[in-house]
């Protein structure tokens, strides 16, 4: 009964959340609640369980990053920053568009990617206003860009860090094993974005002209603040990229960052709550609770298990199929919830494998695939969920399906190289 339940409110609420019948956060935590009042999950589940509980990590780490970028913005760099990619880009939007997906994507694998779609959403708003051009078709392309290259790392994408912590590895190991398929990735995702977002780049000339004239120093309002914040983002960033050395999570990290400069900025909250997402923020809370009544039903358990016996004992099948399979959950589901129940999964079944190389390839096989699944649809991964949120508030909505049909494009073409990558990297050059 429970597990009915489950499934049916999951699948309605998604049904709402895709096609855009009532608002997102709304079909959230209307789930939410039917799955508590209907007693799947307590409070106990919801609230305090680490597995299927609401990820306060996840809601705490957005919230410190949102106060904080709410008291740089106070500074005008996000103006400076424009101003700086459209001169560098001379006044061409395909080329901005392709400086901000690089900045972003290499910023994704040292941060993690919702930091880093939360420091540059704002400054692409901005470009696109100068230039008077539409600024959905950028926003998703920095989001695809930012899970690509969060890949990368360990801290680049939550559930690489899920990974790590099951299967032993070190930020090194990321490194050596992800980074050349994420680079190969960006680069093929670069050459094909003319094509993906076809008819985005038509600017008037007098604009960009007019944006070329302008001084990018006289943006900056109040330099004192910027070099306050500055310092905290280095603190911040250092923290972040010491996780493994320092043993803090990001979430306090980022919590810890927010206080400080509160602190020594003197902001009003009425200027730095203004900055905070809220309906992002309860958009997650009520996606958790909903995704944890699965978990703790068993339905994604299941599905996982299916998936690990359908291989039949075979590495090779086994690889491929945890790929496929985590980019289609992941892309359903969030890759966060997602990873934390397949993890323990593949932890036996690379037990069960006598090679160690083909063992470990199943480890990658599974972050390739949330990784990269997470950009098929707009809930596919926190970053997705942030920029809907953030082109909400700023008059340029995107749909459930704008984003998905981009994203599907995506993910399939990532895929497709990941594939051919780990079966050349683990069974045939080994």
């Amino acid at each position: 009964m429970s597990t009915g339940i489950a499934v049916v409110v999951f699948v309605v609420a998604y049904l709402f959340i895709a096609t855009e019948k009532i608002p997102k956060t709304a079909a959230a935590l209307g789930g939410a609640a039917l799955v508590l009042a209907a007693g799947v999950v307590g409070s106990e589940d919801a609230f305090y369980s680490h597995e299927t509980g609401i990820d306060w990590d996840v809601i705490f780490l957005l919230l410190g990053m949102m106060i904080i970028v709410g008291i740089l913005r106070r500074t005008g760099v996000f103006e400076y920053t424009a101003i700086w990619a459209v001169k560098r880009a001379k006044g061409s939007p395909l080329r901005v568009m392709i400086l901000l997906v690089l900045i972003t994507a290499i910023a994704s694998a040292f941060l993690d990617n919702v930091t880093t779609v939360l420091l540059v959403a704002p400054v692409t708003l901005l470009v696109c206003e100068r230039l008077g051009i539409n600024p959905v078709p950028f926003l998703i392309a920095e989001v695809l860009a930012s899970n690509i290259g969060g890949a990368a790392t360990l801290i680049g994408d939550p559930p690489n860090i899920i990974i790590a912590s099951r299967a032993g590895l070190t930020f090194n190991d990321f490194l050596v094993h992800m980074a050349p398929i994420v680079a190969i990735e960006l680069l093929v995702f670069t050459l094909v974005l003319p094509w993906v977002f076809r008819g985005s780049f038509t600017v008037d000339p007098e604009r960009a002209a007019s944006v070329m004239d302008l001084n990018e120093r006289e943006a900056i309002q109040d330099s004192r603040l910027l070099i306050k914040c500055g310092g905290v983002l280095l603190a911040v960033f250092a923290a972040f990229v010491g996780h493994s050395v320092l043993h803090v999570e990001p979430s306090v990290v980022a919590l810890l960052g927010a206080g400080v400069l509160v602190l020594i900025s003197g902001a009003k909250p009425k200027q730095y709550l203004a900055s905070v997402e809220w309906e992002t923020l309860l958009f997650f809370a009520g996606l958790f609770v909903m995704v944890g009544a699965l978990v703790k039903t068993g339905v994604i358990g299941q599905l996982a298990e299916l998936a690990a016996d359908a291989t039949g004992g075979d590495a090779l099948t086994a690889v491929m199929l945890i790929l496929v399979v985590s980019a289609l959950l992941s892309g359903i589901i969030d890759n966060i919830p997602y990873v934390a129940t397949m993890s323990p999964i593949v932890f036996e079944l690379a037990n069960d494998i006598q090679d160690p190389v083909h063992a470990d390839a199943l480890w990658w096989s599974l972050a390739l695939g949330a990784d990269f699944g997470g950009n098929l649809t707009a809930v596919g991964a926190s970053a997705n969920v942030v920029v809907l949120g953030i082109a909400m508030r700023a008059g340029s909505p995107i749909s459930f399906w704008e984003f998905t049909r981009k994203g599907a494009v995506i993910t399939l073409i990532t895929i497709a190289l990941a594939a051919p990558y780990l079966w050349l990297r683990y069974f045939v050059l080994t």
